[in-house]
């Protein structure tokens, strides 16, 4: 009975993250003409932090070496995952850019099996980046396009990190500082990228409003998430952040897609929802 119980609200909770990161994005990226995408990263770890320190109100002390460095490897993942997210957001459609980040989630997945028809979805998802590289949409840039796959890397991180975080940590304990360490390291750049606009309250507000959507909210879903269900179902459910970003990108910012972008975030969809799926059964479950 626990885990019929437990299941309806952790799908939930990875669609509601889902949905409100890419929202969330979308907002970020019309703020990029004047704070700039380090400006964006800095207030959306600053603010989310906040919030979640009020209400989370974490305890540091007493915890071992093992968990603060926990902490620390997950405060470093994700302030590298949002720089390089964000400068890849700069330069590529919401859409493009979610599906090649996408690299780092389907890797986390590949990684758990060594079956044959693994290689199939893999190949499959390769073949969709290869379609964006080679022009999947308009305003394709190479520089984005590998900074979203250096991105990628730090989200497949970001979800062994977190997932061990969230069986040492209660709730937001660990994100909590974790996106503390993240916004003191992104202060310099953030500093030098946003200038006097920060002293604007509208912008203010807004960076707030991105925080909450894109960080504080989305993240603690997750790691709920993670908690509550299998690395595998996870994985399926995560499959379908690229068709949200491109819809999210649709709706809020009239980013129009060519039809061969389309193709290419079905491919990676479909693989890493057939890698999620086929993984090697048997994984611990979550506490």
């Amino acid at each position: 009975m626990t885990p019929r119980r437990f299941a309806v609200p952790a799908v939930t909770l990875v669609l509601g993250a889902a949905l409100s990161v890419q929202g969330g994005a979308a907002i970020a990226k019309s703020l990029f003409p004047t704070l700039g995408p380090p400006g964006v990263v800095f207030l959306r770890l600053a603010f989310g932090s906040l919030t979640l320190w009020v209400i989370g109100k974490p305890q540091l002390r007493g915890r071992s070496r093992h968990d603060l460095g926990l902490v620390a490897a997950l405060g470093l993942t994700l302030v590298c995952m949002n720089l390089t997210f964000y400068e890849s957001l700069n330069r590529l459609p919401l859409g493009i850019a979610v599906t090649v980040e996408f690299i780092g989630p389907l890797a986390v997945a590949a990684a758990g099996s060594r079956r044959i028809v693994d290689g199939v979805w893999v190949l499959l998802a390769g073949g969709g980046i290869a379609l964006l590289a080679d022009g999947g949409g308009k305003a394709v840039h190479p520089t984005g396009l590998l900074l979203a796959a250096i991105a990628g890397v730090f989200w497949g991180l970001y979800i062994v990190i977190g997932k061990r975080a969230g069986q040492r940590f209660t709730g937001t304990t660990a994100l909590a500082p974790a996106m503390a360490l993240g916004a003191v390291v992104a202060l310099p750049w953030g500093i030098a990228s946003g200038g006097h606009h920060f002293t604007d309250p509208q912008l203010l507000g807004a960076g707030i409003g991105v925080s909450l959507l894109s960080a504080a909210l989305p993240w603690s879903l997750e790691m709920e998430a993670m908690r509550r269900m299998r690395m595998t179902v996870f994985g399926v459910l995560m499959s379908l952040e690229p068709a949200i970003a491109a819809l999210s990108g649709f709706v809020l910012l009239g980013e129009h897609l060519r039809p061969r972008a389309w193709v290419a975030l079905a491919m990676v969809t479909v693989a890493s929802a057939g890698v999620s799926r086929t993984v090697t059964p048997g994984m611990p479950p979550d506490a």
